[in-house]
């Protein structure tokens, strides 16, 4: 999969935006999964800006985990293709019931190629320069994709759990 995850910069501002508008016309359900606050900024800079200050610890908000946000850039065309955090830690009520340590979301159009997958592979490799060895990922139990997607990527499920009145499965990813 000829795909790279890096940090957001100004180059990629207008595909981000585009980015975002996709995902406010779609009908998904689980609308910015792992995009950080994309929703509520009114720029691509203000939220490279706001995922920057979120991923250090001196900077981060207090009722916040440090986290990193990536984009999943195709090598090909250099366009967007999905969002992928990773949180340095669950340490937080929400993120060590059901949020957990990555979240990710791939572009409506791009979807079905394999890129949630590799996203997730390589995030995992984040996951070990940080020393995190154990990692949470949650799903909606109907959503079979990224189910598929965590499984590929060594998801073991250990529960399913009810929040808000919806059904999620949890699972660990041993590295």
């Amino acid at each position: 999969m000829d795909i790279k995850i890096i940090k957001p910069t100004l180059e990629y501002a207008e595909d981000i935006w585009k980015f975002r508008q996709e995902i406010i016309d779609s009908d998904d359900k689980d609308k910015f999964a792992g995009c950080g606050n994309l929703e509520k900024c009114s720029s691509a800079k203000e939220w490279i800006d706001s995922i920057g200050i979120i991923s250090n610890i001196e900077t981060c908000p207090k009722d916040k985990v440090p986290s990193n946000v990536y984009i999943a850039v195709r090598l090909n065309d250099n366009r967007i293709v999905g969002i992928i955090d990773l949180r340095h830690h669950i340490n937080h009520p929400i993120l060590s019931t059901w949020g957990g340590h990555i979240g990710y979301y791939v572009r409506p159009c791009e979807r079905k190629k394999g890129y949630a997958t590799e996203m997730l592979r390589q995030n995992l490799l984040n996951c070990n320069r940080l020393g995190i060895d154990k990692v949470l990922i949650t799903c909606n139990v109907d959503n079979y994709a990224s189910e598929r997607t965590i499984i590929a990527n060594g998801g073991i499920f250990e529960r399913e759990i009810e929040v808000d009145g919806e059904m999620m499965k949890r699972f660990w990813i041993t590295l």
